[in-house]
């Protein structure tokens, strides 16, 4: 507990020394400073900001600012968005599998067409043999 105790403090005495303005930061050390000093005072992400790594930060602080009904509100709609996109990737990947299982289909048409062995067709298009037969 000592140790995280004079850590931070050893922190806020080095922020208190941190006197750079935006226009001087030059190091990703210096951003960061920048934005631990002074992000109460910083309304949005300013562009030399727009990495991954502070707009994260900047997406944590705009939710810990929220009140607890509107945090209930956006978890619901964070939950409905994924549950959305979850349908649909499956709704997806269930469309294409059938796409591909009807090509083979067509395929293993055109094949028997050509009379060719229903143990060709089984092995080129992964039908079954049972499926083939039954075209």
């Amino acid at each position: 507990m000592k140790d995280s105790t004079q850590c931070i403090c050893a922190v806020e005495k080095f922020l208190i020394k941190f006197v750079k303005t935006d226009a001087e930061l030059e190091t990703d050390l210096d951003k960061w400073l920048y934005v631990l000093k002074n992000m109460s005072r910083i309304d949005k992400i300013p562009v030399y900001l727009r990495k991954p790594i502070f707009e994260k930060l900047f997406s944590i602080a705009e939710y810990s600012n929220l009140s607890k009904e509107e945090k209930t509100m956006y978890d619901r709609s964070l939950k409905y968005k994924w549950d959305n996109k979850n349908v649909l990737d499956y709704a997806l990947k269930e469309g294409i599998e059938k796409g591909r299982h009807e090509e083979a289909l067509n395929i293993a048409r055109e094949l028997k067409k050509d009379r060719l062995a229903t143990e060709f067709i089984a092995k080129t298009t992964k039908l079954s043999i049972e499926e083939i037969e039954n075209l």
